[in-house]
């Protein structure tokens, strides 16, 4: 008698070879995706700081289990000892979280006026390209707070689990980074450095600076970490430490209270979002630089670039374009500003209208430029240099771009030898771009984090360093990614033009020469700029892979997994 399969026996087996089937499908398609990610990129998460050591560390916490928000936080904590000129505890940063359900926040805990502050503070600044020094700039310090908050909403380690590398570093010490040693060489920077007092730390015993081969080591600092790392950021907003910290600003010449440190608040707020095609760009805004970087990628955005844009004539009709477009950016500066404290001033909100675009593209002629007074009759301020960027993504979906500073070089070269800080110089951000100053008002920034998202499901996260050089460096590096065919990696490391505040062209070392000539030949005023540190660091994730990029300009290297 033949055998006769049982109904629920046959559905048993079809269920099974079903089964079976998918599974093979998905293990060839994960095969696939490991196999198409090109090598160097990574599949689950990844961290672009601007050094390699900082970029490791974040990683790691990723790998313990932290969020985006936890590998931030740590890779900015180790930027206060790797480049200490840039970035620190002493400053203030501007942070953008897209969170595992796609929502966009922007922290801002950029610093802010002190209660009391210098009478007739604006007659200090300066009128030519110079570093701010002295304590009558130092804004109230927003890092730790804004660390907190974050980490509250965000993190996943415990708190002290951030800090701990970093604390090791600065008591142990570690040799001179080779971008900090390079720096400090100069010339102007060695000067700078001997002649305060940052010398206590970044000087050997014969008074001159720091070297590559020598050990840096900010032992107070790491005393300093540690307490904030067990005790929390009270210790820093409302205890001893801040205290000291006190003491030491008006030594300087400062005018910080403890009530200043006790009533600092970090800004959330939602991002602005601006549509540049089939992507949406989110923003921080005012007083950020966003509204600045939309303006500029929406007059480009007009003109239909491709991949053969970057063909002989072309190429320079579009430098003189994108030329043409930062002029006009530049004529707009005096919008961005802090919202809560000048609004009898014009908004920035037309500067992500795209009808605004459309207007000031039919401005720009094809044949020539124009003089100053044809984009805005308004001299922006002068330009400056300094600021540190990270950029994270982690296997859940969330996304940080994290702008920090301490405003210029070393911010205005304070140093509070009872805390290990570097205090920041932000105040000097009002220069030539207001008439007045109030308590509580954030200064107006350069600063751009921002995070890209288009239709078919690809994530930009991506933000600069390097003052006035961030607009023209964040425009041009996504220009290249967004239109003209470029990876990421080749976007960032693409030389640039930089418009300073005098609407003349600078160019990057590497520059296409053939494209100089072009441009001048059209009218265009050659500047001759010295500092290229537009650092760029970014992360896109399509198709299950991410390439990371940290600017090699600034040495960086990234990481991830």
């Amino acid at each position: 008698m033949a055998f006769k399969c049982k109904p629920w026996l046959r559905c048993s087996c079809v269920l099974l070879v079903v089964v079976c089937a998918v599974a093979l499908v998905c293990l060839c398609l994960a095969t696939f995706v490991r196999a198409r990610c090109s090598r160097g990129s990574f599949r689950r998460a990844a961290v672009a700081a601007d050094s390699k050591l900082c970029s490791e560390i974040g990683k790691s916490m990723l790998e313990q289990g932290g969020s985006a928000a936890d590998g931030a936080i740590a890779a900015l904590l180790c930027t206060s000892v790797v480049n200490p000129q840039s970035a620190g505890i002493g400053g203030g940063s501007i942070v953008l979280v897209k969170n595992e359900t796609g929502g966009v926040t922007v922290y801002n805990f950029r610093e802010t006026v002190p209660k009391t502050f210098k009478t007739n503070l604006l007659n200090d600044c300066p009128t030519t390209f110079r570093i701010s020094t002295g304590g009558q700039w130092i804004g109230v310090p927003g890092e730790l707070l804004g660390y907190k908050v974050i980490h509250q909403r965000h993190g996943k380690l415990p708190w002290e689990k951030l800090f701990e590398p970093t604390i090791k570093l600065a008591r142990e010490g570690i040799p001179m980074p080779p971008f900090l040693a390079r720096f400090m060489s100069s010339p102007l920077v060695k000067n700078y450095v001997e002649n305060s007092s940052l010398c206590e730390v970044f000087c050997n015993n014969n008074k001159t600076v720091l070297k590559e081969g020598d050990t840096l080591r900010l032992s107070i600092l790491a005393d300093t970490l540690e307490a904030i790392a067990f005790h929390g950021v009270d210790a820093f907003y409302n205890g001893r430490i801040g205290q000291a910290l006190i003491r030491d600003i008006k030594a300087a010449g400062g005018t910080l209270e403890m009530e200043d440190l006790r009533s600092f608040k970090v800004q959330e707020e939602g991002a602005w979002t601006v549509p540049l095609g089939d992507t949406q760009m989110h923003v921080p805004p005012p007083p950020a630089g966003g509204a600045l970087l939309a303006f500029v990628l929406q007059i480009m955005k007009g003109f239909s670039l491709t991949s053969d844009s970057q063909d002989g004539e072309k190429k320079i009709q579009m430098y003189h374009q994108y030329a043409e477009a930062l002029k006009f950016t530049n004529g707009q500066k005096k919008s961005i500003y802090d919202p809560g404290f000048k609004n009898t001033l014009p908004t920035a909100d037309r500067l992500i209208d795209p009808s605004f675009a459309d207007h000031i593209r039919k401005m720009i002629t094809s044949n020539g430029t124009h003089e100053n007074s044809y984009y805005n009759n308004i001299k922006p301020p002068p330009d400056h240099l300094g600021t540190s960027h990270v950029s994270v993504l982690d296997e859940n979906g969330m996304a940080v771009s994290a702008t920090s500073t301490i405003n210029q070089l070393f911010g205005g070269a304070v140093y509070s030898r009872h805390t290990g800080i570097v205090l920041n110089n932000e105040l000097a951000d009002f220069c030539h771009r207001t008439n007045t100053v109030k308590a509580g008002e954030r200064p107006p920034s350069s600063m751009t984090p921002v995070i890209l998202e288009s239709k078919s499901g690809r994530i930009i996260v991506i933000g600069g360093s390097g003052g006035s050089m961030i607009t023209s460096a964040m425009a041009l590096s996504l220009i290249n990614r967004l239109w003209l065919g470029m990876s990421l990696k080749d976007s960032i490391a693409a030389p640039i033009i930089f418009v300073d505040s005098q609407n003349k062209l600078n160019f990057e070392p590497q520059f296409d020469e053939s494209v100089k000539k072009g441009l001048t030949a059209l009218g265009h005023k050659v500047g001759t700029w010295p500092y290229f540190f537009n650092v760029v660091n970014g992360l896109e994730k399509e198709n299950g892979c991410i390439e990371a990029v940290s600017d090699r300009r600034k040495m960086g290297v990234s990481a991830g997994f």
